[in-house]
């Protein structure tokens, strides 16, 4: 199997090359070489390998071609859209990674230091300059790809590689563990964006209707892709409560449906959409959450994320002297621990007592457009 040929070299020392040649049927489908000083050391490795080269699949696996981090995530891409939608960040997230310098690395190539290396050239000038809470975010995106590569595609990926990289990360000094927002949307800046909205309703009546899907977030505390998957069908008129699918849970996704209590207003809010196909609000997450950027953009309100209208929405309840059970009856919560960080008291009492923007959003007219249409037909043949 192996053979050991003695070289001299330029200067006269000699040299001793160990080449390696497997055969099959005939055919050879593996060969490697090395070259020593000393020609004990080169009949050392020669044994050693051939013992290596012996063992069950390892031809296999030194045959095979790595596939690279970008096909995982494009793999998973697909294969994760046929269960349940996407979020946008998640999408977005991983479409960079498989697009950086990380993306060329193939499934053998990751490691701890790989990934280590990655999460600081994303906090440097280089890759962004991000927060680590940022970079934080990145590797547990691209941990859940790595975990279905190795689980379910076979694909050779360290599975001790990002719990290190996490822990090495943390003995540096980096807080990976996202900062808690507490940002809560003043009854000015509520004027503002309602106010562009209905201003842009009066000039083109078929656009998203924003006064609907924000008061309704406002008031009901639903996510914004909750929101557009809730259907008339998912409604329990006699309880006042909307079935909302595949809720967010870090245990558990898909199949995760949960019935939740409606406030009064938003109630009143969700009775007022058309009653055309089965979407309540037909209106694709992508368009509402570009519509919200580009409307706080111009209204120069910072740090405003249309997701803080669910804090809002949950420190509204408390303050309302809700408890913490009924609250969650609303928000969907498990625990105290995942409700409290959607929790910021401002004081007491319920400022949204005869606000008068509930009356303009629950008597705004809706006329869906093509764009709803459209999307409303994309949902019914995706299902």
């Amino acid at each position: 199997m192996a053979t050991i040929r003695k070289r001299f070299r330029a200067d006269g020392s000699a040299s001793y090359t160990v080449q390696i040649r497997l055969a099959r049927e005939g055919q050879q489908v593996y060969q490697e070489s090395q070259t020593f000083a000393r020609k004990q050391a080169a009949q050392v490795w020669a044994r050693r390998r051939e013992a290596e080269l012996d063992e069950p699949g390892a031809i296999a696996r030194l045959s095979r071609t790595g596939v690279s981090v970008k096909d995982m995530i494009d793999r998973y891409l697909v294969e994760v859209e046929k269960a349940r939608p996407l979020g946008k960040t998640k999408r977005g997230t991983l479409t960079a990674i498989g697009n950086s310098h990380f993306g060329g690395l193939s499934d053998t190539d990751i490691n701890t230091q790989a990934l280590v290396d990655y999460a600081l050239w994303r906090m440097s000038v280089e890759g962004g300059g991000v927060q680590p809470q940022t970079a934080g975010n990145d590797l547990a995106h691209l941990g859940a790809v790595l975990s279905i590569a190795r689980d379910a595609w076979g694909y050779h990926v360290d599975p001790l590689a990002m719990s290190g990289a996490r822990r090495v990360l943390r003995k540096l000094g980096y807080n990976l563990k996202s900062r808690e927002r507490d940002r809560r949307p003043t009854l000015d800046e509520l004027e503002s964006i309602l106010q562009h909205y209905q201003d842009m309703q009066a000039r083109r009546p078929s656009v998203i209707n924003m006064l609907k899907v924000v008061g309704f977030a406002l008031f009901s505390t639903r996510r914004l892709d909750e929101i557009t998957r809730i259907r008339w069908a998912d409604i329990d008129e006699a309880g006042q409560r909307v079935l909302v699918r595949d809720m967010k849970n870090p245990g558990q996704k898909i199949g995760n449906d949960v019935w939740c209590y409606v406030p009064d207003e938003a109630w009143q809010i969700l009775q007022t959409m058309p009653r055309v196909g089965d979407d309540i609000f037909p209106y694709s997450p992508e368009s509402i959450s570009t519509s919200w950027t580009k409307a706080c953009k111009f209204l120069n309100i910072a740090d405003l994320h249309f997701h803080d209208l669910r804090h809002e929405g949950v420190s509204r309840l408390f303050e309302m002297a809700w408890d913490i059970p009924r609250v969650a009856s609303v928000s969907g919560h498990r625990d105290w621990n995942s409700l409290r960080r959607y929790t910021h008291l401002r004081g007491q009492g319920d400022r949204y007592a005869q606000w008068a923007w509930l009356e303009k959003i629950v008597s705004a007219p809706v006329q869906l457009g093509a764009a709803s249409i459209k999307w409303l037909n994309r949902r019914v043949l995706s299902r």
